[in-house]
């Protein structure tokens, strides 16, 4: 049968014309608007050490607890993990998350977990359960680029507050409280931090809960890297620090568990005093768009949860203190170069003086440059919004670290500006 011809035309002149949705044109994620458009030929004489991929498998160096591989082994020789399941999670597999995170002041049940494709979906699922188009959440500057891309595609404004380096990273609250309206529906804090490597103080999550209680303004708690926290250094969710109020707490497998491909998250919705009850049903809603997480890991997820040894986790630990000892021992004799020690997680900020580097005019022109004379791979800190800063992972080798490290302050060393010439360029003889 034959079919009409479409009259219409378009720039090809076949009659087609399909676009991509609005939705889809919205999603911006800044890291893949910056790195896709950075020149980063390395140099062909030497081997490119790449510090910039947040994977803790991307080297090979961490390994996998066997617990963890033998409990989904358990599960693909069990069938147990074949079928569909529940949109929000598997029960077994909600419980175990319920019980690894119940405490005595925050207790935590079954039906407040709801299993995500990771902790990413985990966020996705709290900002999209919280936020209509037009509304506005507040998110951390330096942060995880996600929450404006997540924001973003659903025409939700999210604000960024200010973090302090120089006080390890910690929120500044007035700056925070400032950016608060009517149509504030949700604060979003990363404890410990991605890229900043900050672990809050009790103290401080209690500020940060006490501005969102004012305000009556759930908080959205990205708790990815929980208990990765170095020595010395107590880890507390903000869930303790806020046990009176709604806390949406998303974590996961990916980085603690060093599994980040298996995409295994959870919310949990934290909310003794029942304001989230409409949440409640909301988020698992929502859940039914994708029909929940992997269900083998679902599967596995219990004995994953109750049987990973504590030693694994402080092997994990100790490596990135380990390298974070190294990168600033080292960064830190660099006079253009101001690191600041992280305590938790897998990350490294370094501030860039650009006025003491010849031919260096931002951080992103740092690390092409930087690539393109001594092969080492860094990400701007323009990705999360927060220029003259580069991020480093701390999970690569050791003797990756320090030779990157060393090769960072060849380079800066061949591009330092001569002392007179920073002298001359500021006023009454100083640099700043």
């Amino acid at each position: 049968m034959a079919v009409a011809a479409f009259n219409g035309q378009n720039d090809g002149g076949d009659g087609w014309s399909v676009e991509m949705s609005e939705e889809a044109l919205l999603t911006v994620n800044p890291i893949r608007r910056i790195v896709d458009a950075l020149r980063i030929d390395p140099n062909p004489e030497k081997e490119v050490i790449r510090l910039s991929i947040g994977d803790p498998t991307a080297y090979g160096n961490l390994p996998l607890a066997k617990e963890v591989s033998s409990a989904v082994i358990s599960a693909v020789e069990g069938s147990s993990g074949d079928g569909y399941c529940l949109s929000f999670g598997r029960e077994d597999a909600c419980k175990a998350v319920a019980e690894t995170h119940s405490t005595e002041t925050t207790p935590v049940t079954t039906k407040d977990v709801v299993l995500a494709s990771g902790c990413s979906g985990a966020l996705d699922l709290a900002i999209g359960v919280l936020a209509n188009a037009g509304d506005n959440i507040l998110i951390p500057c330096s942060g995880f680029s996600l929450n404006r891309c997540l924001a973003g595609a659903n025409r939700i404004d999210a604000r960024a507050y200010r973090l302090i380096p120089e006080r390890g990273w910690e929120i500044d609250l007035e700056n925070m409280e400032s950016l608060i309206d009517q149509r504030t529906k949700a604060i979003i804090v990363n404890n410990p931090s991605n890229p900043c490597g900050s672990v809050f103080s009790f103290e401080h999550q209690k500020a940060i809960a006490e501005v969102a209680y004012r305000h009556r303004i759930p908080i959205i708690s990205d708790e990815v890297y929980e208990g990765m926290v170095f020595s010395g250094i107590k880890y507390h969710s903000m869930a303790e620090a806020a046990p009176d109020q709604p806390v949406l707490t998303c974590g996961g497998l990916a980085k603690r568990y060093l599994v980040p491909g298996w995409r295994l998250g959870w919310v949990i919705l934290n909310d003794k005093h029942h304001h989230l009850d409409n949440v409640r049903d909301g988020i698992r809603r929502l859940s039914t768009q994708i029909l929940g997480p992997c269900s083998l890991i679902q599967a596995a997820l219990p004995d994953i949860l109750r049987n990973t040894p504590k030693e694994f986790f402080d092997n994990t630990i100790d490596h990135c203190e380990r390298a974070a000892n190294i990168a600033y021992g080292l960064l830190s004799k660099v006079t253009s170069l101001t690191p600041i020690m992280p305590r938790g997680a897998m990350y490294m900020m370094i501030g860039i003086n650009t006025e003491q580097l010849e031919g260096i005019s931002s951080d992103i022109n740092f690390t092409e440059k930087l690539m393109a004379e001594e092969s080492v791979f860094c990400l701007p800190a323009e990705c999360f919004e927060f220029p003259n800063y580069f991020r480093i992972v701390l999970s690569v080798p050791l003797p990756m670290m320090e030779e990157a490290c060393t090769r960072i302050e060849e380079f800066c060393r061949r591009h330092q500006v001569a002392p007179t010439a920073i002298a001359a360029t500021a006023p009454n003889g100083s640099s700043h």
